[in-house]
């Protein structure tokens, strides 16, 4: 079960945008609050770095809020709808609640193509808006070309790239926010650990 901590969101105050907890206390912090609501949020590292933990821990982060977790590539547990053959354009149709998970885009890529996954992709981004939901779609990195990475970058709001660096013995984990539409991004790398319950980051983070 996640930290209740992680349920916490901002307070909106007038003229600022309201936010939607992360699931993960640090980046919660982080982000100043959580995801700015009505956006798309790319995370996207290696198969091993933790970003299906983070899809997953969004998806529970608050659990009086409806979501709807979409896998294609990965065993389908308790609540998750089983996307494997499911066209890109029939995912609209059953996007209920506040936070949409696609896990992962990589496999929309792969099996429908570019062009088809970022329709989806603009499709959803005037849905989030009018409804003040997120979508959280992983991408996986080494499998597609600079120009595909560079075009799905472009199409979310926000980018979060899952870092991980081995050091003698070690094995060190980062996330770094690379992208927010219309914000500073923040100059700081978020450092977490993967548990048995998911990733726990710091409530401290390094200047990159």
């Amino acid at each position: 079960m996640a930290d209740a901590r992680s349920f916490i969101q901002d307070i909106p105050i007038s003229g600022k945008a309201k936010k939607r907890s992360t699931g993960i206390v640090g980046l919660n912090l982080l982000l100043d609050g959580g995801f700015p609501q009505g956006t798309l949020i790319m995370i996207y590292g290696t198969p091993v770095s933790g970003v299906d933990l983070a899809a997953n821990q969004f998806w529970k982060a608050d659990g009086g809020e409806e979501g709807t977790y979409f896998i294609n590539d990965g065993d389908v547990d308790i609540g998750m709808v089983d996307a494997l053959d499911l066209h890109p354009g029939m995912y609209h149709q059953q996007m209920a609640g506040s936070r949409i998970v696609v896990d992962s885009l990589s496999t929309v890529i792969i099996r429908y193509g570019i062009e088809e996954a970022l329709k989806f992709l603009r499709q959803a981004r005037d849905e989030m808006k009018n409804r003040g939901a997120n979508l959280m779609f992983v991408v996986y990195t080494g499998i597609h070309s600079e120009m595909e990475m560079t075009r799905i970058m472009r199409m979310a709001d926000v980018v979060i790239e899952f870092k991980t660096h081995v050091q003698q013995a070690e094995i060190e984990r980062t996330l770094a926010v690379q992208k927010i539409r219309n914000a500073a991004a923040p100059q700081r790398l978020l450092p977490f650990i993967i548990t048995e319950k998911g990733i726990e980051a710091s409530t401290t983070s390094r200047v990159v």
